[in-house]
């Protein structure tokens, strides 16, 4: 099987992480007898030096023509001064818009031998953390109209929440479907005490609750949400909130599983064409130190393999690879701890591509 995959390996420590998901992919395809071709796209602070954006149009349509898209990070303190409008961040929201991915789905799972890094208690890890957010990704108060203008009072900033009924019911299908392939337990996450849009995005999420009476739903306010996830993750299963809400709460989940260097994400839309990230930033502080943990991009691209390639064995080959490596005892620096033999970001790619059988 032949797949063309965009590649934007970004800012910071995107390329160093990126290149090692590459070969990953390479040793797959030599092993199972794919192709996959790869197209190099330039977007974030990148694109911002050599076009003056941070995401031409050419590169969008690389990115829309392929069959799915792999991305590093973006982004950078050298370009925290420019235009709100030509921030390297502006480039993602518009490749998610033009793409059409409207589904963000990030597992927030802890590998058992990185119990330890987490930050929560043990009897809490020992209960187990394996759920996913899927957060809504092209609307909301993201998307919406964005104004600073002067008034009596000085200067005013006005932020636009606004959903309607078909994108709320859209993102609702993803999160009752994921349920269904898991233990069917949803937790729909709003903030209807106090939003309109809340108490719409409640509604609808009960309307759709017919279609799966396989399904529990339940509801829960986002600042319970936040409380509930330090305090008793093991309770959830699938949650789906909205844009905000979600890039908060995911952010939040990642934490308690020990690293942001180990989470991989999926963006999907009404196409096989995804776009898939690790979760973490550019970590400009460690760019080209060879001190990377490329596994979140590495384990994106397992991802991308299961859910636009339907290619299973291929992302559970992935899957093992890393979890042997981490049997025998080899961290990077993020995930290090007591009697591990600490590796860097290529040895890492060196040691999982032995792995992968």
């Amino acid at each position: 099987m032949t797949k063309n995959i965009a590649v934007i390996r970004g800012d910071g420590i995107g390329p160093e992480i990126v290149e090692q998901a590459l070969r990953v992919l390479d040793r797959v395809a030599s092993i199972y007898g794919h192709t996959f071709c790869y197209t190099d796209v330039d977007m974030g602070g990148c694109a911002i030096d050599r076009y003056g954006d941070p995401l031409p149009e050419e590169m969008l349509q690389k990115c829309v023509a392929s069959d799915s898209v792999l991305l590093g990070a973006v982004g950078g303190e050298k370009w925290n001064d420019v235009p709100g409008h030509m921030r390297p961040e502006k480039g993602l929201l518009r490749l998610r818009a033009g793409m059409g991915v409207y589904s963000n789905n990030r597992p927030a799972k802890i590998w058992p031998q990185l119990a330890a890094a987490s930050p929560l208690k043990q009897s809490i890890v020992d209960q187990g953390i394996d759920f996913i957010i899927v957060r809504e990704l092209i609307g909301g108060i993201y998307f919406g109209e964005h104004q600073t203008n002067q008034t009596d009072d000085g200067l005013t900033a006005v932020d636009v929440l606004r959903y309607n009924e078909k994108e709320i019911e859209r993102i609702g299908r993803i999160g009752f479907e994921t349920a269904r392939k898991r233990r069917k337990a949803l937790c729909s996450v709003e903030k209807s005490n106090v939003l309109d849009s809340s108490r719409l995005w409640k509604k609808v999420m009960h309307r759709l609750a017919e279609e799966y009476p396989d399904v529990t739903l339940s509801d829960m306010l986002v600042d319970n949400c936040a409380m509930q996830i330090v305090k008793n993750p093991a309770q959830f299963d699938v949650i789906v909130t909205e844009n905000m809400f979600g890039d908060i709460l995911s952010d939040e989940a990642s934490m308690i599983t020990g690293s942001i260097g180990m989470i991989p994400s999926s963006s999907l839309g009404a196409s096989s064409c995804g776009l898939y990230e690790p979760i973490h930033g550019s970590a400009p502080d460690i760019a080209g130190k060879d001190a990377a943990n490329p596994i979140g991009t590495i384990l994106s691209a397992a991802m991308m393999l299961r859910y636009s390639f339907d290619m299973e064995k291929e992302a559970d080959a992935i899957e093992r690879a890393v979890s042997d490596y981490l049997d025998a005892g080899y961290r990077t620096a993020d995930i290090m701890g007591d009697n591990m033999t600490l590796v860097g970001c290529k040895q890492c790619g060196d040691l999982i591509l032995e792995r992968i059988r």
